[in-house]
Formats: structure tokens, sequence, C-alpha cells
């Protein structure tokens, strides 16, 4: 009756589980979340709880409930073989998924038992039913889920992991949790500085905890390399070599490690390992062609006649790589671009003109759409030569402002060629506004109070340029 359906669905938003953590389907590509937990399932045993708990999810946000159940039993078993004296408290989740599932095949009854299970459960646990929300298990399991809904999630992600931390502070896994949560949020702000670094530490103490996880051994190694202490990594990584030779997530990192630090042949060597284990991995198919492409700039670099047939070669198979990347994961933005810019080397230019043209459709985060701009700019200049285009997309990307070191590129791009029109003597309004703007952007307000009057001289009665050069005269 409706009357039970309102309470019971009362009762289930109470519930902590995967269905009440806000997680959207759109934020994440169903098939390849997927292939990640089956993958983690196999090598990350200790997790499995979790990772059936997600699965099920999954299978419910593609319609397929029933399979959902099969992974949540998945899940009991596991527990039963592992811990059997902690059913309640590591089955609350599991439970939790169960209640709504039945409430969505619309057997009320079965919820309604799994709601109970819940709230009984809680109350045993402690004194009041509320009490499951400090539960930090539960916080780490929410963790773990976020970190895989991908980057609008890792906020909620590190703070999940803060609070399991502050009910159990020396627990491994909570530390791992929080450590790679860290790391991914610094990712986009690039800092590679130990003072400003917020992951370092954080990884140190992780891989203190327990240095058998080879996962985050490889972390912190990336980290010390991001902070010139690259030997240092480098122990880390040929340690954890000796530990683990197959496990393909900490392969693909150590395979990172090699090709930043030069030793290609080495990188290759090593992906090539990861994906004879896991084949199908799209991120392993981009570092592959991003070997190949740093095997190719260091053949120019170092020979002044690079053999043409080595150059063809090095090229394609990158191209080979950066495409399968694509076709396996769509929503690997970055090596779109990467792909583009090989078909430049190749000077493909049309090949290269339609990949940006696709990539402007697609829907992406600001940080990626920031990159395209700034990428498309280097394309228009460079091989089409057309400096109109080119300062327009590295305005646009400007505007954008997401990522740090790509706004810094822009601006030094858009200097060189803004200053380079004016020594040719450009009278073009516009030239002058933009460089004052550059100027005033890098903090620079004496040269970009010189600019605006350059072209307020040109275009008088130009508010935008007028009402700039009033502001910088009174801020100085």
């Amino acid at each position: 009756s409706s009357i039970s359906e309102i309470s019971l669905r009362h009762s289930l938003l109470q519930l902590q589980c995967h269905f009440t953590w806000d997680m959207q389907e759109k934020d994440v590509d169903l098939d390849e979340l997927e292939e990640t937990i089956h993958h983690q399932i196999k090598f990350f045993i200790n997790y499995n709880i979790a990772n059936y708990n997600l699965l099920s999810y999954i299978c419910h946000l593609r319609n397929s409930n029933e399979e959902a159940l099969k992974s949540l039993q998945k899940a009991e078993e596991i527990v039963k073989e592992n811990n059997p004296d902690e059913i309640d408290r590591r089955s609350l989740v599991t439970w939790g998924n169960y209640a709504w599932i039945y409430y969505y095949l619309g057997s009320y009854e079965e919820a309604q038992t799994y709601v109970s299970k819940v709230e009984n459960s809680c109350k045993n646990l402690a004194s009041t039913a509320q009490w499951q929300f400090q539960l930090p298990e539960i916080e780490a399991e929410k963790g773990w889920a976020f970190l895989k809904f991908g980057v609008k999630y890792y906020k909620r992600a590190k703070e999940c992991f803060e609070s399991a931390l502050k009910s159990d502070p020396n627990k491994p896994e909570f530390n791992a949790g929080y450590a790679i949560a860290m790391y991914r949020s610094e990712d986009y702000l690039t800092s590679q500085c130990e003072d400003e670094s917020l992951s370092f530490k954080p990884l140190k103490r992780a891989v203190e905890l327990n240095p058998e996880d080879t996962f985050i051994v490889a972390l912190l190694a990336l980290k010390l390399q991001d902070l010139k202490r690259e030997d240092e990594g480098e122990r880390y990584i040929e340690e954890a070599m000796q530990k683990t030779p197959d496990f393909p997530h900490f392969l693909r990192y150590a395979a990172k490690f090699y090709r930043r630090k030069g030793e290609v042949d080495k990188a290759l060597e090593t992906v090539k390992k990861a994906l004879e284990v896991t084949p199908n991995s799209a991120f392993l198919h981009h570092q592959l062609g991003l070997c190949y492409r740093a095997k190719l700039f260091e053949l120019k670099n170092t020979t002044r006649y690079p053999p043409q047939e080595q150059v063809k070669e090095l090229i394609q198979h990158s191209i080979f790589h950066f495409k399968i990347a694509i076709e396996k994961k769509p929503k690997l933005f970055v090596a779109h671009t990467d792909l583009a810019n090989m078909y430049v080397e190749a000077k493909r230019y049309e090949e290269a003109e339609e990949i940006f043209q696709q990539m402007f459709h697609i829907h992406m985060p600001n940080e990626d759409k920031q990159r395209l701009y700034y990428h498309y700019g280097n394309f228009q200049y460079f091989q089409m030569k057309s400096e109109s285009e080119a300062i327009g997309f590295y305005i646009e990307a400007l505007k954008m402002q997401s990522d740090p070191y790509c706004s810094l590129k822009c601006r030094t791009a858009l200097k060189k060629l803004l200053e380079r029109r004016i020594q040719r003597g450009s009278r073009n309004t516009t030239d002058f506004g933009t460089l004052g703007l550059i100027y005033n952007l890098s903090g620079e307000k004496h040269e970009a109070i010189e600019c605006y009057k350059k072209a307020v001289a040109l275009s008088p009665n130009n508010e935008e340029y007028l009402s700039a050069l009033r502001d910088l005269q009174l801020s100085i």
C-alpha cells in the first residue's frame, strides 16, 4: 500500500549506502568503471567487499537489478569467510544496497527486512541508531566509491577519509585512501615543491604503514620525482618491482616514472608487461603512445638528420596507440589532443583538424577545454599560419583560468605573438588592448598602462580600453 511505500522510502533515505551518496551516472563512464572494478576484484583482494557493493550499484544503474543482487551475495560471502565475528559491522552498506534494490524490484517486504537489519545492527553496535554515520569503515567505503567516480568527487573522497582517520589514525587502508585522494586532487595544481605539496606527507605515511601496498609506493615515487628527489623515488620503484613484478596497477606508474626520467626503453618494456595482464587498458595504450612520442623527440633532438624511416615508424606507433586509447575510453581527453598533435608531427593537418573539431563537440571539464583551446591555438599559429585565429583561441583558453600551468603557457604565447606583431608596426587597436590585458594579468601594470594608452590613441571612443586604463592608473 502507498503508506508503507512512503514510510519505506523515508527509511531507505536514512541508510548509508551507494544509493544515498549522490553519485551521478552522468559523471562516469559505466563500461569503463565496471572494467576497473573487475580488475580490482582480481588484484586488490582486500577491498573486495567494497568492490562488490559498488558493482551492485553499477548493475542497478544499468537496469540489471538481478545481477546487482548476485554482487551483493558475493560481498556477503566474503564477510562470512574473512570477518565472521564482525558480520554486522561489515555488512551495513551491503544490506543498505539490498534494501534499495528490492525496493526498485517492487519487493517492499524484502526491502523492509533489510532496513530493519541495518537498524537493529546499529542499535547493537551503539546506543543510538544515528551511530552508523560515524562508522569509520563506512566513511572509508564511501571515500573509495567517490575516488572511482572521478574528479568531481575527489574533494568529497578526501573528507570521507579524513573522517575515518579521526576514529582510527593508524589504519593503513584509511591512510592509503586519504593519500590517493590528496594526490589526485593535487595533480591539477601541479604542485612541484615540498612545502606546498599536500600529498607528500600522506603518501609517505601510507607507505610507512603498509610497505607492501606497491600501488601507493609508486605514487610516492612519482611525487618524489616531482620534488626533484628522483634517486630516492627510483629506490622505491625498484624495491616494489621485486615485490609485485606482475601487478598492472603498479607497473603503469613505474612506467610513467621511467618515461619521465628519460629511460624510455625501460618505460616501454614496463608498459608492455602491464598490457599483457590488462590488454584493454586505455591508460596503458595512452602511456605506450607517450613512450613512442618520447623516443621520437629524443631522436629528433639528438640527431641532426634523423633517419626518416625511423621517424615515420615512431609516429605510426604513437598514433596507433593513441587511437586505441580513445576507442577504449572516449573521455580520455588528453589522448585526443596527443593524437591531434601527433598528426601534426606527421604533417597530416586535415586529420589533426578533424580530431580538434570532434573535441569541440564533446562535453568536457573546464581544465580539458582550456588545454584544448591552447593546443588548437598552437595548431592555428604554427601549422595554419593564422595569427588572428591563434590569438582568439589563446584568449578563450586564458578566460577559463582552470589550469594555472596552462594559463601561464597561454600568456607566454600571446605575449610573444602580440609583441612581435607590434614590432612589425601593427596599428591594430585590439593588439594593444589584448597585450595590455596580458601584462595586467601578469601583474606588469606599467607595461599594461602603456599598451592601453596606445589602444586608446588608436581608438579614442573605446569604452573597454578607457575604463581599463582608468582602473589601472587608479590602482598604482
